[in-house]
Parts: C-alpha cells; structure tokens; sequence
C-alpha cells in the first residue's frame, strides 16, 4: 500500500529498484537488513522477499508507520521484521542492540529536505559511527538515497563511499568500511 494522505514519503520506482538489487544481489538469503527513514518499507520488504532473514525498519511518521506494519501482516512477513518507531539519529544506538547478527545491508533515506541541511558531522557520529562495527565483514554496506543536490563527504567516520549511481535528481550512494576499520 502507498503511504497515507499527504505523506512526504517518496517510494523508490520499479527501475531504480531493479538497478539497486542487481548491485546488491538478486538473492539476499540469510541477511540482515536495515531500513532507515523506511516510509511504507519498500526496500525492506523487497529484501525479506529475496530471502533475507530479518529486517529492522525505523520511521517516526505514525500514520505511515501504520500502513508499514499492515504491509507488514498482509504479505505475513511481520515475523521477520521489526519495526522501530522514533527519530532515527537520537534512537539508533538503543535501537542497534537489538540486532543480534552482522548488519549486510542498511538503507538510509532520508527525506530530502532533511539531508540537504544534515550536519554531515553530526550525522556520521549519530547514524554511521553506530552503523560501521555492526556491518557484515566483506561486504556488508551502507546505501545512502538523498537527492543529487545533498553535499554527501566521500568519508562518514570509518566509512567510505565505494560507489555513486544518480538517477534523475536522485543520487544513490554505497559506503562500506574503509581497508583500516575491518
């Protein structure tokens, strides 16, 4: 289901979704997923339906947080998620111990107002400083979607952007741990 009323979400598009998990992989058995500024869970749920084990979803908005968890319970993948209700850069730390496996893929979408203003410092010791020692060892990474506008540094912290792919106005980047934080 599409987000209620006049929500601010922006869902991804059949053809960006196609590129992203031909980047990431068709077939995601046995990961542990993040979805981070999650909307109605679009990129998450797309994970747990290549195989992924669990996925932790985290969005503030009530009312799409609703239509989150009944997409959830309509496609009965409501036992392996977890959603998180709350603001994202205050709640992530607490939120990360309930992640008990190495995190192989965490979205971070972000409305795009919010990401063009982010304090970039600020964002990499609230969201990927915690982020970085919970992902997998190898490839374990980190897609970032803002709009192509957003003043994204290469370097989070101990991460590092590996790799950018824009489509239209909208610009995906992929950070994993730099060669001296594995």
């Amino acid at each position: 289901m599409p987000p209620p009323g006049k929500s601010v979400t922006r869902p991804v598009t059949g053809l960006v979704k196609k590129s992203l998990f031909s980047m990431l992989g068709e077939d995601l058995a046995g990961q542990t997923v993040l979805d981070l500024y999650c909307g109605t869970g679009t990129m998450g749920i797309e994970c747990l339906s290549r195989g992924a084990t669990r996925c932790f979803f985290a969005e503030k908005d009530p009312r799409v947080v609703e239509r989150l968890v009944r997409n959830l319970r309509d496609l009965r993948a409501d036992g392996r998620a977890v959603v998180w209700r709350g603001d994202v850069e205050s709640r992530l730390t607490d939120w990360l111990d309930q992640v008990a496996d190495p995190v192989d893929v965490a979205f971070i979408d972000p409305p795009y107002a919010d990401a063009r203003t982010w304090d970039w410092q600020r964002v990499a010791e609230t969201i990927f400083a915690p982020l970085a020692p919970r992902l997998a060892d190898g490839d374990g990474c980190i897609v970032l979607r803002t709009d192509d506008r957003a003043a994204v540094p290469d370097t989070l912290g101990r991460l590092q952007c590996s790799r950018v792919k824009t489509y239209g106005d909208m610009a995906v980047r992929f950070f994993t741990k730099t060669a001296t934080s594995h």
